[in-house]
């Protein structure tokens, strides 16, 4: 990490350490959207990377693809299926100091793009699990309503479904060892839950699921009726509001984790989150209206919301998010900010919950020789197999045996032997 990097996080430590508790310790998870599709992993490019706008098979002058995002991926646009992606976001989360992901899921319906995400979330959740992380739902409630209007389910029947949907999780996420718990229970995070109005329907959704395995709920911003608590999100609403010209305020921002936090107090349980910016391209794709704007100041956004996810009350921390490129929220190594963002969780991390945190930015470019490789080693059994072996170090914390697996390897490869 830069130097005038270090000395912003130095500067924002102590100032917040003068006005919020000490943190304990608390899950460091991601939010992560399993929903990108590209080519040549599969035939065509997804709706995430093109929006019906922009055509990644087009390179601008700078040898980058065109994609329906700001920014650019450090490996550039990927398919979320793809194990070599998987393995090398996985890597970085563990070399951050990323204990666990929250993956965006629309549930299992084959409804547009809803079985591929699922397929996807299915797999980056065995490798999590094979990695020692933690792994949760974020159910885009939304779902539903899209398949009510489109004719697939009948309104009265959204609750019975959701209830068929949160028993098809409990099969194959809630029951797993590494599936996120709080007091011994599931965290499920839910957005737009229209169908939980009442506890009535808050029954019909959870009589399918186990006593054990009946959720921890957490919905956004506001703990709703059946819900146990809430899990805080960039208030981008706030800089459509009059005079804000669409541009979130450090102000509107403060008030708003204020207000979110006095709520929590009644609350038994909360998520707190943490974000660098919000720069969403969905309007200039002509895709949805404009919902403001959120500077990045440098890291100086990410470094104070990181802050206070460690050090208020919360029992999670969420960092939202890993890859969403289209609201450009993600901490992803992207062309235009390197590892800076994963360079300062590292630095939080180190700062307020684990002391002795080795990994630093350094480390972080060990996942992309691999990835580089795994290209090279795709009809390779025997290089695929030391990189396997590279993995399983870095994994396990032993980097030294990495780096030493990979710098014999690498000479070997660029020869082409």
């Amino acid at each position: 990490m830069s130097p005038p990097h270090r000395v912003l996080i130095a500067a924002m430590i102590a100032w917040f350490s003068t006005a919020l508790s000490a943190a304990v310790s608390k899950p460091v998870l991601v939010y992560y959207r399993p929903w990108f599709t590209a080519k040549p992993y599969t035939t065509q490019w997804g709706w995430h990377w093109t929006m019906d706008k922009f055509n990644p098979d087009q390179v601008d002058a700078s040898g980058q693809r065109r994609i329906a995002s700001w920014y650019r991926p450090l490996i550039g646009p990927y398919d979320s299926a793809d194990p070599a992606v998987i393995e090398y976001h996985l890597q970085l989360m563990k070399l951050s100091g990323i204990d666990g992901i929250i993956a965006n899921w629309f549930g299992p319906d084959d409804y547009r793009d809803y079985a591929t995400i699922n397929s996807a979330t299915l797999a980056l959740f065995d490798r999590a699990t094979k990695a020692g992380m933690k792994f949760a739902l974020c159910y885009e409630g939304n779902a539903i309503r899209e398949l009510v209007n489109a004719g697939r389910i009948a309104a009265d029947d959204a609750a019975a479904h959701a209830g068929a949907v949160l028993s098809y999780a409990e099969s194959y996420f809630f029951s797993h060892t590494n599936y996120l718990r709080h007091n011994g229970r599931p965290v499920l995070l839910v957005t737009d839950p229209y169908f939980l109005k009442s506890s009535n329907n808050w029954e019909r959704i959870f009589f399918r699921t186990s006593p054990s395995n009946r959720p921890v709920v957490f919905t956004q911003d506001y703990a709703l009726v059946g819900a146990d608590g809430a899990f805080s999100w960039p208030p981008m609403w706030l800089s459509l509001s009059p005079g804000a010209r669409g541009v979130l305020s450090a102000y509107a921002l403060q008030n708003y984790f204020e207000r979110y936090e006095q709520r929590a107090n009644i609350w038994p349980v909360f998520i707190s989150s943490a974000f660098p910016r919000f720069h969403d391209i969905h309007h200039s794709a002509g895709v949805r209206d404009y919902i403001g704007y959120l500077g990045d100041q440098k890291g100086r956004i990410f470094v104070e919301t990181l802050t206070r996810a460690f050090t208020n009350r919360s029992s999670f921390v969420q960092i939202v998010t890993w890859n969403d490129f289209g609201e450009g929220t993600m901490v992803e190594p992207t062309v235009e900010y390197g590892f800076r963002d994963l360079g300062i969780i590292q630095e939080l991390r180190r700062s307020y919950v684990e002391p002795n945190f080795i990994y630093t930015t350094n480390d972080l470019a060990l996942p992309g020789r691999i990835f580089e490789l795994r290209r090279i080693a795709a009809t390779n059994a025997a290089m695929s197999q030391v990189l396997d072996a590279v993995t399983a170090n870095i994994m396990s914390g032993h980097l030294y045996s990495a780096r030493r697996l990979l710098n014999e390897l690498q000479p070997a490869s660029l020869d082409g032997k």
